[in-house]
């Protein structure tokens, strides 16, 4: 081995023997100008030239940090040597000794991350060939430290974020490599180079975005690349959004090749992920705008996915991906729009013909292809037409729900791995970074909506029913509500969660309507019955969650209707528990109102309800009607309800409030629950009577309970 080494030790050294001959008078150094003396003899011949890893290991070995570190923080130069030489000199060795990844690491590498960024803003001789020499080192070292595992960490610890925005905003000698390191910052730790330096970023975005709004050559398709890295995971500033709206809207107003294009579109798709549509200015230049954007995209998703055989520009496609849903949610949008109706109704036209690509390419996606990120995107876009729109595109749609319902099956099977998928699919659309908005972590919720309308009519229901799509669903509801539970921090939950189990309601509503056999039959739904019993008692008492308490409390007393003769509703403590959580839903919905200059109150919605009655109220009406349907097949609900209270409260709150006050359809509701109960109990009967219950009948025109309480 030792004969091995010898000759390539021997040939480094006559190749160098200038080095050699330095390394040694350092070595022979007896006070510190002698050895100030040979490390600036060193310094010159590393710089003259290339050295290998060995020699720069036996430079380190002769000199060590010690001297280099007294270079770096000495006040004291000697006569006739500007301070900044001396600094200069020591950066140069770091410089050299980071060249050694493992040196680059080096604790006394790291502990001088402090000092070296101040170097990047210090003032000075701009032509001063020692001070730039000096720059320049000083970005060798911390480009060397920022490639290290760990050295990204380091280096935002440091402050070299903030010092490196200064440099490039200073726009003095080395501010390219300023904004070079920048990016490298940003697209390994983003989130903590926000969190240390967020005013200093903004500078420069605000600096970039000026830039590529006056920019007319070349150098704005370089800053397209750029600009998605400089956009905060927090609002952008409205005199960034509106120089980026100006310079994407002049570059993909002209005629362009396809790598100029790209980088606009992947820009503008990282806006849309960031600020919706909120940086399109209003009028007729901002729809004008969204329309072209999203007339690019869907012509560049069909170029890519109807040609076979073409490599398709996956990150290119996903970024028109977002720019398509950006055009679905203006299109559906009734109020304060960005589009006109006939400028809806061409782009609705062309985003078909981009879905039917997007189908077409999804039919030819293999199980190899399943976990691919890409498949994901194309899933998701899917999703977000078929969430809006059904009617078009019926026949394709039908013949890829059975892939779908695999490819949902498959990824919540694999729920990790789906959480992965999601921000792979965030990363191939747009950026190294996370784009604002998090999106849904697994495909299915992708595609609730748009089941939630295909269940509603016979042939895709009869496809998703034979592809067993319903118990996917359950199962799905039931591990989505585990995280709803108690001991579960509900507050840091994603607002999707909870409509995502909404829209899983309003799925099993329309199943509940459409095919209750499978309901009486499927075990999943006995199970999901279960499940809602138990959970609505706890969640009609929490606040802000009414909505989400009105789906579980309607959906249950449908489902109980159906599954009546299960041992689980025969007057069990979670039965009753259910019971009498849903009546206290339904019953505090009303409260009479006293109004100026009348005598009598009128019926109004409680406070709780007024906020969220528009999306509330057929799920009130129908659950009234459920309960009532409850009352004749289950022979403990009425005595139940007596207990509660609920009918004579009901008759009181009536015959408080004028009559004219309760709406027709608020009248045959009450009186549909009123009339079973009476028919139901005798006692229940008897307690309507104590309570004025014939009169109150009189008063409203309930003919059918005027009649029931009449009888003994």
């Amino acid at each position: 081995m030792a004969s091995d080494c010898e000759p390539a030790l021997n040939q480094a050294e006559s190749r160098n023997p200038t080095l050699e001959r330095y390394l040694g008078a350092l070595r022979e150094a007896k006070n510190d100008s002698e050895q100030f003396a040979a490390l600036l003899l060193v310094t010159k011949a590393v710089k003259a030239g290339d050295i290998d890893a060995k020699t720069r290991r036996r430079i380190f070995d002769a000199v060590g940090f010690t001297f280099p570190n007294r270079l770096l923080t000495t006040k004291e130069a000697p006569d006739g040597c500007p301070d900044h030489v001396l600094r200069a000199l020591g950066v140069a060795l770091l410089a050299c000794f980071c060249s050694d990844p493992e040196l680059a690491a080096h604790p006394q590498v790291l502990n001088k991350i402090p000092i070296l960024s101040t170097f990047l803003t210090a003032r000075g001789d701009p032509d001063d060939a020692a001070r730039r020499s000096m720059v320049d080192d000083t970005y060798q070292c911390l480009t060397a430290v920022a490639g290290t595992p760990r050295g990204p960490r380091h280096l935002i610890a440091g402050g070299t974020v903030s010092a490196l925005c200064q440099a490039y905003l200073g726009h003095g000698y080395g501010f390219d490599q300023a904004l070079a390191l920048l990016v490298g910052l940003l697209a390994a730790a983003e989130t903590q180079c926000w969190k240390e330096a967020e005013p200093d970023l903004l500078a420069v975005l605000r600096g970039l975005s000026e830039d590529f709004q006056k920019a007319e050559d070349a150098s704005k398709f370089e800053l397209c690349q750029l600009l998605p890295l400089f956009l905060p995971p927090t609002t952008v500033p409205s005199e960034c959004l509106r120089d980026l709206q100006a310079g994407l809207a002049r570059i993909l107003g002209s005629k362009l090749s396809s790598w100029q294009r790209n980088p606009a579109l992947k820009l503008a798709a990282r806006l849309a992920h960031a600020c919706g549509s909120d940086w399109i200015p209003a009028g007729n230049s901002g729809s004008k705008f969204l329309a072209l954007l999203v007339n690019l995209a869907c012509v560049e998703v069909r170029l890519a996915l109807e040609e076979t055989g073409t490599e398709v520009k996956e990150d290119v496609v996903t970024a028109c991906y977002a720019l398509m849903e950006l055009g679905i949610q203006e299109c559906t949008r009734c109020e304060q729009s960005l589009l006109k109706e006939p400028q809806k109704v061409q782009l609705v036209s062309i985003m078909k013909e981009a879905i039917g690509a997007v189908i077409h390419y999804l039919q030819q996606v293999g199980p190899e292809k399943q976990k691919e990120p890409f498949v994901f995107a194309s899933v998701r876009i899917l999703g977000a037409w078929l969430a809006e729109e059904t009617s078009s595109l019926r026949k394709e749609v039908c013949q890829l729900l059975p892939f779908l319902v695999r490819y949902a099956k498959t990824l919540y099977e694999e729920a990790e791995e789906a959480n992965d998928l999601s921000q792979q699919v965030a990363t191939l659309a747009i950026s190294p970074t996370t784009p604002g908005p998090t999106w849904p972590g697994d495909a299915l919720r992708l595609l609730l909506p748009g089941w939630c309308h295909l269940t509603v009519e016979d042939g895709p229901r009869e496809i998703l029913i034979k592809e067993g799509a319903p118990s996917l669903l359950c199962k799905y509801f039931l591990q989505q509500w585990e995280l709803t539970s108690p001991g579960h921090d509900t507050s840091v939950l994603p607002d999707s969660v909870e409509i995502g189990l909404q829209t899983c309601c309003h799925i099993f509503l329309n199943l509940v309507v459409t095919a209750p056999g499978l309901i009486k039959r499927d075990a999943c739904f006995t199970s999901l019955m279960n499940t809602l019993m138990a959970s609505l008692p706890s969640l009609v008492q929490q606040q802000g969650r009414l909505l989400l308490a009105a789906n579980v409390a309607t959906l249950g007393l449908l489902m109980a209707r159906l599954l009546s003769t299960s041992p689980a509703l025969q007057g069990t403590p979670a039965s009753r528990g259910f019971f009498a959580a849903a009546i206290l839903f339904l019953s505090q919905s009303h409260v009479a109102r006293a109004t100026p200059g009348s005598e009598q109150a009128v019926l109004a919605l409680s406070p709780d309800y007024e906020g969220v009655w528009a999306d509330l109220q057929e799920l009130w009406f129908l659950g009234m009607q459920a309960f009532t349907g409850c009352v004749p097949l289950l022979p403990w609900l009425a005595p139940a309800a007596l207990r509660s209270r609920w009918p004579q409260e009901l008759l009181q709150l009536l015959g408080s409030v004028s009559p004219n006050s309760v709406k027709p359809e608020m009248v045959a509701a009450y009186q549909g629950v009123l009339v079973e109960l009476a028919r139901a109990n005798r006692l229940c009967r008897e307690a309507m009577r104590l309570q004025a219950g014939e009169e109150t009948a009189s008063h409203y025109r309930m003919a059918a309970l005027e009649q029931c309480l009449a009888e003994p």
